[in-house]
């Protein structure tokens, strides 16, 4: 499910008083290590982190984890400390052994993110769950650290290290801003690139659409993200192995979109989106008595009118012309088509804004 934000004041409360905010924290107030947590520390550090236990000063990484500038620009310009700045350790308040960058890309400090970096910090290094800088800063939502991230360099997809990517996990919960930003940088908008490759061989290879970005845009129902990615070039007939397997249709399994939007329940604009950026109507053989189908008490009705009114009507020539020079251009060269030396209204209309 999508994490949800802070919730409202209720009627009549009062919004709260700077008094109300935590005090600031800086490396001189942590607490050192609790004896409950002291083994598993010592455990981690002795298995992944890059210096023994008893050499190890964290202070770097604890003033990246509390956003304390001063105490990292004061540390970095001491030789040991310089030298360190791409270590995994473990700091105070975690357990996971990180680099100062991942630590404040985690906790949102962009100003120690866009500092690490201009003092020589590897963009792309993961932790030992495989993750980037950039995957856990748009996991927690923080867009000033993904921009300042991908501005220097960071790989939009993540790493094949991971089981997920940035956009996948922004098109889950529905992160419009950071889906753009990725975008803008070239981010993969049909596959969670890991998953897929590792299913290739398995049963439900032919049956399930999970790797992909709008199948979790539709099962959320985060409409915003659905139309910006397909805008920015996203197949609405999306199956990474190949064709859509018919034999999973007939078996009730949703291995196109057109279906798994209709079987979520989606609204009727899923159904126009997908249908406006060319998905195939024929893969899908429902009817009105869909409806009254036990399994299939979810389906939106002004959805399933639209989804049936477009398979008995054929497309216009323009659509068909609009979906054709797309997929010539290919994904990777729509975000050129505002530059072309073209009227604005082809323009817009190229870029499905007309």
């Amino acid at each position: 499910m999508a994490e949800g934000g802070p919730e409202a004041p209720a009627d009549g409360d009062d919004p709260p008083s700077v008094s109300h905010f935590p005090p600031l924290i800086t490396v001189s107030s942590l607490p050192s290590a609790t004896a409950a947590g002291r083994n598993l520390k010592e455990w981690l550090q002795e298995q992944f982190c890059d210096r023994p236990l008893e050499q190890d000063d964290m202070r770097l990484h604890n003033a990246a984890h509390v956003g304390d500038l001063d105490t990292l620009r004061r540390l970095l310009h001491e030789d040991g400390f310089g030298r360190r700045i791409n270590e995994k350790s473990v700091w105070c308040c975690g357990c996971l052994p990180c680099t100062p960058l991942r630590i404040a890309a985690t906790a949102g400090h962009a100003a120690c993110v866009a500092y690490l970096i201009a003092q020589g910090a590897a963009v792309d290094l993961v932790d030992v769950k495989g993750q980037t800088a950039l995957y856990v800063a748009a996991v927690n939502g923080h867009l000033e650290c993904v921009r300042i991230l991908l501005e220097a360099g960071a790989d939009p997809n993540g790493s094949r290290h991971h089981r997920s990517t940035p956009l996948y996990h922004a098109a889950r919960v529905g992160r419009l801003e950071v889906l753009q930003e990725l975008i803008r940088f070239n981010a993969d908008v049909d596959i969670d690139h890991q998953l897929g490759p590792r299913l290739l061989l398995s049963a439900r290879t032919l049956s399930t659409l999970v790797v992909c970005p709008l199948y979790i845009c539709a099962a959320y129902h985060h409409l915003h993200c659905f139309q910006l990615l397909l805008q920015a070039g996203a197949q609405p007939d999306f199956n990474y192995t190949g064709p859509v397997c018919h034999q999973a249709l007939a078996r009730g399994l949703a291995s196109c979109l057109l279906d798994a939007v209709l079987r979520h329940g989606c609204e009727a604009a899923f159904v126009h989106l997908l249908l406006d950026h060319g998905a195939n109507t024929a893969l899908l053989s429902w009817d009105e008595s869909e409806l009254d189908a036990p399994h299939r008490r979810r389906v939106d009705p002004e959805a399933l009118r639209v989804f049936l009114e477009a398979k008995r009507s054929p497309r216009k020539l323009t659509h068909v012309c609009r979906i054709r020079i797309r997929r010539a251009m290919g994904k990777s060269r729509l975000k050129h088509i505002p530059s072309l030396p073209l009227p604005e209204a082809i323009k817009s209309f190229l870029l499905h804004q007309d």
